[in-house]
């Protein structure tokens, strides 16, 4: 049995900002979260991939670029072709506030902003995977 809740994060496509994404991955392995980092420049395919290969029980995207909607409605289609439903996803990054709206509709379950603090995304990552 697995001790530590497994945290896949990655970025889709070819934004290579990665600040972000970096600090956020920081802050779950220093509460306890076991981060699988995969870095730039990943496809939604390498994703589902690694989801598989790491028993992941979450799944993290950061995008800055405005290509979220399409790579989440990706994402998440191919998880659940690959019975994969049960992995949650989330998202952070610049995500205008209409879309927040359409990610959640089409199955992300939770969206970080910039400026979102490091003890609202533990607890909702905490209360993601719990559920």
């Amino acid at each position: 049995m697995k001790k530590n809740k497994r945290i896949l994060i990655g970025k889709i496509g070819l934004d290579g900002h990665d600040n972000g994404i970096r600090i956020v991955s920081k802050w779950l392995a220093d509460a306890g979260f076991e981060v699988i980092y995969l870095g730039l420049y990943n496809t939604p395919e390498g994703m589902v991939k690694a989801v598989l290969q790491e028993n992941a029980d979450l799944i993290g995207c950061s995008f800055l670029g405005g290509e979220h909607l399409f790579y989440c409605r990706k994402l998440l289609r191919l998880l659940r072709q690959n019975s994969l439903e049960d992995k949650k996803l989330i998202v952070g990054g610049v995500v205008p506030p209409d879309d927040v709206k359409a990610l959640k509709d089409m199955g992300v379950s939770a969206i970080f902003t910039p400026g979102t603090m490091r003890d609202t995304i533990i607890r909702k990552v905490n209360e993601l995977i719990a559920a």
